[in-house]
């Protein structure tokens, strides 16, 4: 599901033009179909549209004639098929909740213990590029009533903390700023950045240093002004607990592409809670289905303070009906329908390039 993007979407990692994700459809001999959706990152979880499709149907010919309802048996033998490919697990998992979530007759919050009680408010993102460039966007942001922003980081020190100062003087003092600087500085470089940018009342930080080195994270947690939010460096349940016996962070931000679905995504929100660390739950460039389901996940901790849901509103075009809306400040709401209440239009799904599995 190829789409568009408004502008290129730029981060310390690469830029991006459009969103190259990919749709999974489960249709059971009972008549429910479950739909799910991926988005998956070359530089993050190693997968592409091509690789998704081709494990993708391994993953397909493994669940024929399973039970859908038996996540736990899915989520294991999907893992015994083929190591990695979070990505990709992610849309059949989501597909699976889908379908879960149906056959109980509640929507999928519910199914997973949650409630829909609580505001869910996305921040909206401005791409790593020239500082003036980023100081306009800051300023759009501000005044189309996001209530908080989000910028990309992961140059130098000197770039990176006057651009900063630049977007804080124009948006003024009130409006909540949060960094990502997507594994872009050194232990070395994220200290001096991070404390430079003391001054300027930063939320917190994702990611500051290569994910590979996190035996680094906690000297640049203890050294820094600013909360520390693990990103690319916890994809699953096994990377949550490692940070969390390290000191590693302050937060943990969950995206479903990396923890290979919301199964997973509940044990690391379980060892959260027990630690007693904030999450955020965010995303790649899904479209509003694949963050539909990142809003029910969003309502089943007290934990999960922070939403990063603002990718679909980049696309030139929306092919879903149903799930969530984006209203007024960046406010989402959430549909009480049955299921995920989201899928992708027919007509729009006839036109795809599809892999089918019977």
């Amino acid at each position: 599901m190829p789409v568009k993007l408004l502008e290129p979407f730029v981060i310390s990692l690469g830029s991006f033009e459009s969103a190259n994700n990919v749709v999974v459809v489960i249709r059971t001999d009972s008549g429910l179909t479950g739909f799910g959706e991926c988005s998956p990152f070359l530089s993050i979880n190693g997968e592409s549209m091509e690789t998704c499709q081709v494990v993708g149907m391994y993953l397909a010919k493994m669940l024929i004639g399973q039970n859908p309802a038996d996540i736990q048996f899915a989520a294991q033998r999907m893992d015994r098929v083929i190591y990695g490919n979070s990505s990709i697990k992610s849309a059949f998992d989501m597909a699976l909740y889908d379908l879960a979530s149906q056959e109980s007759g509640l929507p999928l919050f519910a199914f997973l213990g949650g409630k829909n009680d609580k505001e869910l408010v996305t921040d909206y993102t401005v791409s790593l590029d020239d500082k003036h460039k980023m100081v306009a966007d800051a300023i759009s942001i501000k005044e189309r009533g996001f209530q908080t922003i989000k910028v990309k980081l992961g140059e130098s020190c000197e770039k990176d903390v006057e651009r900063i100062r630049l977007i804080r003087a124009a948006v003024g003092a009130e409006i909540p700023l949060r960094i990502d600087a997507n594994q872009g500085w050194d232990p070395a470089t994220a200290i001096a950045i991070l404390q430079a940018l003391e001054p300027f009342h930063i939320q917190h930080c994702e990611e500051p240093i290569p994910r590979w080195n996190f035996m680094e994270l906690p000297t640049v947690r203890r050294h820094s002004p600013i909360p520390i939010m693990a990103d690319e460096s916890c994809g699953d349940h096994h990377d949550a607990k490692r940070l969390i016996e390290l000191g590693a962070c302050d937060l943990i931000n969950i995206k479903l592409g990396k923890s290979s679905g919301i199964f997973n995504a509940l044990k690391i929100i379980q060892l959260a809670e027990k630690a007693g660390i904030q999450l955020q739950i965010g995303g790649f460039l899904e479209s509003r289905l694949g963050f539909t389901a990142a809003a029910h996940l969003a309502l089943v901790s007290e934990n999960i303070r922070y939403c990063d849901f603002d990718t679909p509103l980049m696309f030139t075009e929306d092919p879903i009906s149903g799930g969530i809306t984006y209203g007024k400040s960046g406010v989402i709401s959430l549909p009480d329908a049955i299921g995920l209440g989201a899928s992708v239009d027919e007509d729009y799904l006839g036109k795809l390039v599809r892999v089918e599995v019977y």
